[in-house]
């Protein structure tokens, strides 16, 4: 499990894992939380088109609903994590480890400096009743 300390968030629950040159994305805790049990999830093709942030990269489904995924930043799908296609449930299981959806190539590691640390993606969220 990557430590969710270490990570960059967006405001749309997805997480970053920065690793060299590349980062791996993934759906956060809460994310996963408001879509209930986790059905299928419809994964890019890697390499196949350039993404720019906060565009849909891929659809997550769940009993309740659907939830669209977006590009963190721009660049292009490296690699998906084809074992969601099969146990779709990892996401909800183990949202910060096997449950990391996409590996991809960012066109600029500077463009992480304009995403959330986890202090500010805690305090984006809304206040439980």
């Amino acid at each position: 499990m990557i430590e969710p300390t270490r990570l960059k968030y967006t405001r749309t629950h997805e997480w970053v894992h920065v690793k060299g040159k590349k980062i791996i994305v993934g759906i956060t805790d809460v994310g996963q939380q408001l879509l209930s049990d986790i059905t299928s999830i419809d994964l890019p093709e890697p390499d196949e088109h350039h993404y720019e942030a906060g565009e849909e990269i891929g659809v997550i489904e769940s009993v309740k609903t659907s939830a669209d995924f977006h590009a963190p930043v721009s660049g292009t799908i490296i690699a998906t994590n084809t074992e969601l296609l099969s146990r779709p449930e990892l996401i909800n299981s183990d949202p910060f480890g096997r449950g990391w959806i996409v590996e991809m190539a960012p066109d600029s590691m500077a463009e992480l400096n304009s995403l959330m640390d986890i202090d500010e993606y805690e305090g984006s969220l809304p206040e439980e009743e």
